[in-house]
């Protein structure tokens, strides 16, 4: 039935029923790509075509997995990819080339060159002709989103360090000095698959530090984008924690500040970048951002705090598997789809 509504003039007008698209899911089971399949379950302009998996037969609510060579791409109108990097990227060359929209939540479209991919990643890029890709981070920049062919959905250290900063380099606030990021991360950032370091007997009463310095392979990722709104901002020292808890990361970022900016004005600038923001609110003075106001949420909090002379302390935090990952790229989805940007996330 046409849902109709009075018009001015007294008469009965067709109201345009809302758009329902198809769509895929790679990587269906694991612990993003189920949390992507709860989301999308729940969001009112999608219908799930497919979802592949290469160990499962069914997935929740009795959803019928395919292996990802089985599964038939042209049958969706936009597919998500939480598949390992450097098959990603083959998956999303093959959409694109069919018409099908892909928002890649990979590492494979995040780097703007292939080089640098090579660099970062060690091996060859698997589709250098998609880059650049528009950055999926809508609080850093949404102009290349609505209507993209293609979305790199960045990775969740990256959206907790970036959402600390962002407010700053785009003020043009930052100094040259180096920017220390020390992030706390819940252990299903490790994955699914089974190994060691990420065990429950391996992890229990322990906070380990992993790939610090500048060898993360984040680094580059950030630092990409940072330096896109402060070209002259301090190069990064990352500082990644693995913590036990099942989902959380907080980034507490330290930076100094140019001459002229203090703890009020850069607050100031944080108000004037996220009021607006549906999705990322600034907590009140005092309060320090924690695993407990974003787990199982859809959205990201920063805290502000003075530290000695021009250092400032941010603190950011977001749910690893949401906004750092499968909500973050429902956002993406409803933005290149022309919807409202919070649609089945609020």
């Amino acid at each position: 039935m046409i849902e109709t509504h009075t018009a001015r003039d007294g008469e009965r007008e067709a109201v345009p029923p809302s758009p329902v698209y198809k769509v895929g899911v790679y990587g269906a089971t694991g612990y993003t790509g189920a949390t992507l399949m709860r989301l999308l379950a729940a969001h009112p302009n999608v219908r799930i075509a497919f979802a592949t998996s290469e160990s499962a037969k069914e997935g929740a609510d009795g959803v019928e997995l395919v292996p990802v060579a089985e599964a038939p791409l042209v049958s969706a109108d936009v597919v998500f990819l939480c598949l390992p990097n450097g098959v990603s990227g083959g998956i999303a060359a093959k959409a694109v080339a069919a018409g099908v929209r892909v928002v890649d939540l990979s590492a494979d479209l995040r780097l703007d060159t292939a080089a640098l991919y090579t660099k970062t990643y060690r091996m060859e890029h698997p589709a250098p002709h998609l880059l650049p890709a528009p950055f999926g981070l809508p609080e850093l920049d949404r102009t290349g989103l609505p209507g993209a062919r293609y979305i790199a959905n960045p990775g969740c250290h990256v959206t907790a360090t970036l959402l600390a900063l962002i407010p700053l380099a785009r003020a043009g606030a930052l100094t040259g000095d180096p920017i220390i990021a020390d992030t706390k991360t819940g252990v299903s950032g490790a994955g699914k698959s089974l190994k060691l370091d990420s065990m429950f007997v391996e992890v229990y009463g322990d906070v380990k530090p992993y790939n610090i310095g500048r060898v993360h392979r984040h680094v580059p990722e950030i630092e990409q984008a940072l330096h896109k709104l402060q070209p002259d901002a301090g190069p990064l020292v990352f500082a990644p924690h693995l913590v036990p808890v099942d989902v959380g990361l907080l980034a507490t970022v330290y930076a100094r500040l140019r001459s002229g900016w203090d703890l009020a004005r850069a607050r100031e600038a944080f108000h004037a970048a996220y009021d607006a923001e549906p999705l990322v609110n600034v907590l009140p003075p005092g309060r320090h951002a924690r695993f407990k106001d974003v787990a199982h949420h859809n959205h990201g909090v920063v805290g502000l705090h003075e530290g000695a002379g021009d250092t400032i302390i941010v603190t950011s935090a977001i749910d690893n598997l949401r906004k750092g990952a499968a909500s973050q790229a429902v956002q993406n989805f409803n933005l290149m789809m022309g919807l409202p940007e919070t649609v089945g996330l609020l």
